[in-house]
């Protein structure tokens, strides 16, 4: 794969780019953005060999879709009509159902390949974007028998040699899991951020008094809510189901601390515990 498009040269686009010419170095990478200022701090960075238009993907090996998920479902058809039978079209969003129905009756669905990486940072933008961020992670796969073999073996050959284990899975499945691992820790983040910024307006000292506990908790509230709002809009049946369940705990504990039942509280939080052994099995 020689020529390279992506569009939407940010964190998780500007990442890939650098991978990817770092294992293929005769790779020429072109970045498609709306926004000329991005484009020319990519160059700059030397995330991006050269810019380009969508008229230019005709050309393209590949074309990684790297923008908010709303722009995806609206951009994605008009990023296929443009790509040759031989180019492939990934995407990489934290929601997969809706962009999957916008093209599953195009002409060039064969084309397409539905993925999500399960990597990144509260960070944005080109200047975000680094090399080996990829490396260990999952790659969520959804539909892979509706891409053309001989396409989806060089992608999935492609992304294997920057370090991402790949995962299949269908779309319906994926959202509902991401609700709960991905989606509704940010929720948590951002609601915990706000709470404390209220109150921060009362007593102006309990940010010196912020430990490393904090910090981590609410490191996610720094994420950009240009990408997080459609996120949270294409998956809102099973994010607030999520949500039911998280204020369902929450609610109990409350009522526990007000019985004073203490013992309880620590059984909850010993069981909870579990958790550690679940994420060292994952790292």
């Amino acid at each position: 794969m020689k020529n390279i498009y992506v569009i939407g040269v940010g964190l998780i686009g500007g990442s890939l780019a650098i991978d990817i010419k770092k294992n293929n170095p005769e790779a020429v990478i072109h970045g498609i953005g709306r926004n000329e200022n991005t484009l020319d701090e990519a160059l700059a960075l030397k995330l991006i060999d050269k810019k380009a238009t969508l008229e230019d993907l005709d050309q393209a090996d590949l074309v990684i879709v790297s923008i908010p998920v709303d722009a995806t479902v609206n951009l994605l058809p008009k990023v296929l009509d443009n790509i040759s039978d031989n180019g492939l079209v990934v995407d990489v969003g934290s929601t997969k159902l809706d962009i999957c129905k916008v093209v599953e009756n195009h002409p060039k669905r064969r084309n397409f390949l539905a993925m999500h990486p399960i990597a990144g940072t509260e960070y944005s933008g080109p200047s975000a974007a680094i090399g080996g961020l990829f490396v260990g992670k999952t790659n969520i796969v959804c539909e892979v028998e509706k891409t053309t073999f001989k396409l989806q073996e060089k992608a999935l050959k492609l992304f294997t040699e920057i370090g991402m284990r790949i995962r299949y899975m269908n779309p319906e499945a994926h959202d509902k899991h991401i609700a709960y691992v991905s989606h509704l820790s940010h929720i948590s983040s951002f609601m915990l951020g706000k709470t404390v910024i209220e109150k921060e307006k009362n007593e102006r000292d309990i940010f010196d008094m912020a430990g490393s506990g904090f910090a981590s908790t609410v490191r996610l509230a720094k994420s950009s809510p240009e990408m997080w709002t459609p996120i949270f809009k294409q998956n809102k049946t099973n994010v607030i189901e999520t949500l039911e369940e998280y204020i369902n705990n929450l609610t109990r504990f409350k009522d526990l601390m007000k019985g004073d039942d203490f013992e309880a509280i620590f059984n909850e939080m010993k069981q909870t515990n579990h958790i550690k052994e679940i994420l060292n099995g994952i790292n």
